[in-house]
């Protein structure tokens, strides 16, 4: 059995001189800003205290040297192993859609650069995150234990199985599409929780829905279109029907 790895905050983060000029703090935080402005606020997401998560995490701390500069623009960025960060706007979507208040259990599915996670930490109680890359894994907890993340667990392994030793989840975010609503994560999610996930049987294409857990059944709502890679392991190996009314 995989441990669960408690990040801790007492690791110094250094950043090495990168070899092509960068963005001085300030103008990284101005960029920020404009960023939570234009690209998240301007485009309707109204939840204050997210405003205030993608307002602090500095996005450019969770990509490469040689990307930093593209950090803030409102599009996904590679991380490496055919992965992306995020676009800023979904993340912020998909965030609030959690309609987080402080004291939750959040399960993310598929870490990456540790960027989404990092948002719901400052949002939840405890973010619970799994990566099926292990370049990416490693790579992830050294940057969240250097920033300090720690109130973030980071587990190796595959999250179409979820994390049931922690079970169950208030929330459950999964950041890579699938044909299907993984079921162990269903059953993972608490009464009265969330679960938001990319879902279609494309890689092109994918709609965002969100599932609530309401008196032992699923509701269903879809938030819009979006395009994420693929989710890997065990969703690609055995597609198993959703249930009734989660078919995309």
């Amino acid at each position: 059995m995989v441990r669960p790895f408690l990040l801790a905050a007492a690791l110094l983060f250094v950043i090495s001189v990168p070899v092509i000029p960068t963005l001085g703090s300030d103008e990284f935080a101005k960029k920020r800003q404009q960023m939570v402005t234009l690209d998240i606020a301007g485009r309707g997401i109204k939840d204050i205290r997210v405003l205030d998560a993608m307002g602090k995490v500095e996005r450019h701390l969770f990509v490469d040297e040689g990307q930093q500069k593209l950090a803030y623009a409102d599009h996904p960025l590679p991380i490496g192993e055919r992965q992306t960060i995020s676009q800023p706007y979904v993340v912020a979507l998909m965030t609030q859609a959690l309609a987080l208040k402080g004291s939750e259990r959040v399960l993310e599915i598929g870490t990456g650069s540790g960027y989404q996670a990092a948002i719901l930490s400052h949002l939840a109680k405890t973010v619970y995150t799994i990566e099926i890359k292990k370049g990416l894994y490693d790579k992830v907890v050294k940057r969240l234990t250097a920033l300090g993340y720690a109130n973030v667990h980071v587990r190796h392994g595959d999250g179409y199985f979820g994390w049931e030793d922690e079970a169950p989840f208030d929330a459950i975010m999964v950041t890579a599409s699938a044909d299907h609503v993984p079921p162990l994560l269903l059953s993972q999610l608490k009464e009265g929780g969330a679960l938001i996930i990319p879902l279609a049987s494309t890689t092109f294409y994918q709609n965002l829905v969100l599932v609530k857990k309401e008196k032992g059944k699923h509701t269903v709502r879809e938030l819009g279109a979006v395009t994420f890679v693929p989710m890997t392991g065990e969703a690609q190996k055995r597609p198993i029907p959703t249930p009734p009314g989660l078919n995309p």
